[in-house]
């Protein structure tokens, strides 16, 4: 049960409606049960939950759900678009050739497990790494929501198209929008393209999608040090 204090911090107590009643165990059933935000305290008790869910239909073909990794209270959270196949057998996400990418990314900014915390839009494989449907997204995002309340990242980072248009909802494409900051539910976001699209584009010349990456990853950092209150070399 939330505290009142847990309560105000997330904003909660604006609304003079309690919240729904809900039954827990329902909610893997069908993505017309709810999920009201609180009702998960742990990212343990919430991947029980997507390990038996079948709020769409690719619960029927994972292997394993794959909730995330890194640092639950992270001040950087990287949303990418689905499952590959790596990350279907092993329950992690971003460990195949385009996770190494992203971590190689990150590292290349200073930035380690400790400052990040990393999931997907769809917590399930999509068939033949394909990318998420809108009815897909939909059903998985209350998951998401749940852990962006329990991280409470000060920015997030939305790789690939399907990961903007599933949170914020944009439709444009990840080539006009990447390197762009986005307010959403007073929080900042940057799109940047995914890794997976930069193992397919491997030039480094400028004005590549690995150059614009570069640009982007750095301002990031900058934003995330401004931030925090503090001046980092860059």
């Amino acid at each position: 049960m939330m505290s009142d204090e847990q309560i105000d911090l997330f904003n909660f107590a604006t609304d003079p409606q309690p919240a729904p009643s809900t039954n827990p165990e329902l909610i893997p059933t069908s993505a017309k049960v709810p999920i009201p935000p609180g009702i998960y305290d742990s990212m343990a008790a919430m991947a029980a939950h997507c390990n038996q869910c079948h709020r769409c239909e690719l619960g029927a073909t994972r292997t394993h759900a794959v909730v995330g990794r890194g640092n639950p209270q992270a001040d950087l959270m990287i949303v990418g678009e689905g499952p590959g196949q790596n990350e279907d057998e092993t329950g992690l996400p971003f460990v195949g050739k385009a996770g190494q990418l992203l971590d190689k990314i990150l590292e290349s900014v200073r930035l380690t497990e400790d400052d990040i915390f990393i999931c997907n839009i769809v917590k399930c494989r999509p068939p033949g790494n394909r990318t998420p449907t809108q009815e897909e997204m939909d059903a998985c995002r209350p998951y998401l929501l749940e852990q962006i309340r329990m991280v409470d990242p000060r920015i997030i980072l939305l790789s690939g198209a399907s990961s903007v248009r599933g949170l914020v909802g944009d439709k444009r494409g990840i080539t006009k929008i990447r390197g762009e900051w986005l307010e959403w539910n007073g929080r900042l976001c940057m799109p940047v393209f995914h890794p997976a699209y930069l193992l397919r584009n491997p030039s480094r010349d400028k004005g590549s999608p690995k150059w614009l990456m570069w640009q982007d990853i750095q301002a990031v950092r900058s934003k995330l040090d401004e931030l925090r209150g503090s001046e980092q070399p860059q």
